[in-house]
């Protein structure tokens, strides 16, 4: 158990290797327990942590808002636009000054080909620790609390377990390609046999798909794509599926808009959820598009398990605070 994990950034889902993941998920779960026990567990008090989002939220404020108070500290909401960061403050002026106030720094940033940019470069001049509260490159909390999820629904072996990860319909905009990308590098490394399923014009980024294929190489784990969703879901274990943007293929978000047309069927639905195990769980990390992405029948069946996964997302979070805060 690797324990001193003070003043580091969570930036990627590498940055910590799998043996700090795994103590992240200790503690997560001690304090799932301590929550439920209503044991006060004030490991940050006096700590305050800014949450600078460019991007709407609603699990991301709130889990975070809420984590912060829980430890005894206080989260600190800023909205990019109620900020001088359009009128002249850079990345480099946030880190360092947001880093001489607050004791960490949190920012949500999911602009193609800006966002992961602007969370290092605030990195590289703070003094405390900066955590990603989503990018355009990486969602590493998200794909905290769904290892947490995974491990209490299937056991901490996750070995030999076959986890689909697949493109679906939404029509609502070019949602960020973060959650896929965070999960493929993520998941090998427990063991879990990744199949990853979209549509020819939604493929990940090249260098993500390599780390992928690397992660599982390295643990021992397979990892395999294809263009067919419902060969993806045969014999499933975790049914992981969700939108997101041609960015890669295209970074014109009207062409984008038009691929995605093209797809509407690939909706996961009762009948193909019913090819993948009896016990298999459907994850996602919400918001849905309901009917368009996910029929209600799955997003509220006994298969669904994406409540408990929002609420994982509070116990990781306040994990990795304590441990790179405190």
């Amino acid at each position: 158990m690797k324990t001193f994990l003070h003043g580091r950034d969570m930036i990627g889902d590498l940055d910590f290797t799998k043996e700090e993941v795994e103590t992240v998920l200790e503690v997560a779960f001690d304090l799932k327990r301590k929550r439920a026990l209503n044991e006060p567990h004030p490991y940050l008090r006096d700590k305050v942590l800014a949450m600078l989002f460019f991007f709407s939220s609603t699990r991301t404020r709130g889990s975070f808002e809420a984590g912060m108070a829980q430890l005894g500290g206080h989260g600190a909401f800023i909205e990019s636009k109620s900020t001088q960061i359009s009128h002249g403050d850079t990345p480099k002026e946030i880190g360092e000054i947001f880093g001489r106030y607050y004791d960490g720094i949190a920012v949500r940033h999911v602009d193609w080909g800006i966002g992961n940019g602007y969370l290092n470069a605030v990195a590289k001049a703070s003094r405390v620790p900066v955590l990603n509260m989503q990018c355009d490159i990486y969602h590493p909390f998200q794909c905290l609390a769904d290892l947490m999820t995974i491990m209490e629904k299937k056991g901490r072996d996750l070995r030999r377990k076959k986890m689909v990860v697949s493109w679906a319909y939404a029509a609502s905009y070019q949602k960020p390609m973060s959650v896929p990308q965070s999960l493929i590098l993520q998941m090998p490394r427990f063991g879990l046999d990744v199949v990853l399923a979209h549509p020819p014009e939604f493929r990940l980024m090249p260098d993500i798909m390599e780390q992928a294929k690397e992660q599982a190489r390295k643990f021992g784990a397979g990892f395999e794509v294809t263009d067919d969703m419902e060969a993806a879901f045969k014999d499933a274990d975790i049914v992981y599926a969700k939108s997101w943007g041609a960015m890669v293929h295209t970074p014109d978000p009207d062409e984008g808009a038009k691929i995605i047309k093209k797809y509407a069927h690939w909706i996961t639905d009762e009948r193909k959820m019913a090819m993948a195990k009896e016990d298999a769980i459907y994850m996602h990390p919400l918001p849905a598009d309901r009917n368009i992405e996910v029929t209600d029948g799955v997003m509220d069946g006994e298969q669904s398990v994406v409540y408990d996964e929002a609420e994982n997302r509070l116990h990781v979070q306040k994990a990795v605070m304590a441990l790179t805060m405190g």
